[in-house]
């Protein structure tokens, strides 16, 4: 069996308490005051305890403050999985949408993300859904604009009376009919 990771020596088990009581995250202030019995001379059974954790656990949170300080005790996110995209990639995504599409050349009038997806497998050889290149087309500030959608039966000439505030016919002759009703 070997031997206990000792703690750093900047610290003691006061000063972890006062830190627990000033942190805004529960897992952290949970964390530091199980470090504290630790500086204290508690063992790190009882340490495990307060923590509501195994030895392993605590181990874990011994090697991450003794690397970054109390910071380190803190929750962090999961990195994620790494982009399929280098930046060269990127660059040439963002010049190939601000250019737009030659419809002669790519056989489009507008870019579309499948359109996208099958222009950067014909180029880099890389395989991505849709749904990927809509989530890298946001994070490089892009957003999705679509038109709005137009009935097939749509009049462009009553659109136009209408928005010029013209009455249609059938109503300019009851108003007409009320004119002369009123006298």
């Amino acid at each position: 069996m070997g031997s206990a990771i000792s703690l750093r020596d900047d610290f003691d088990g006061t000063a972890l308490r006062r830190l627990a009581r000033k942190s805004k995250s529960a897992n952290q202030a949970r964390r530091l005051l199980a470090l504290a019995e630790i500086y204290d001379g508690g063992s790190r059974t009882r340490a495990a305890r307060i923590g509501g954790v195994g030895l392993q656990i605590v181990r874990d949170w011994v090697v991450r403050f003794n690397a970054r300080g109390p910071d380190g005790l803190l929750d962090g996110k999961a990195p994620g999985r790494q982009s399929l995209l280098n930046d060269a990639q990127r660059r040439a995504l963002v010049e190939m949408v601000e250019c737009g599409p030659i419809p002669a050349i790519h056989g489009v009038v507008r870019w579309r993300l499948v359109d996208l997806v099958q222009w950067l497998h014909y180029e880099f050889a890389v395989s991505l859904d849709a749904t990927t290149v809509g989530r890298e087309l946001k994070r490089l500030g892009y957003v999705k604009l679509t038109a709005r959608p137009r009935h097939y039966a749509q009049n462009e000439l009553a659109m136009e009376a209408f928005k010029k505030g013209a009455l249609p016919p059938s109503l300019q002759r009851s108003e007409q009919l009320s004119r002369r009703a009123r006298r």
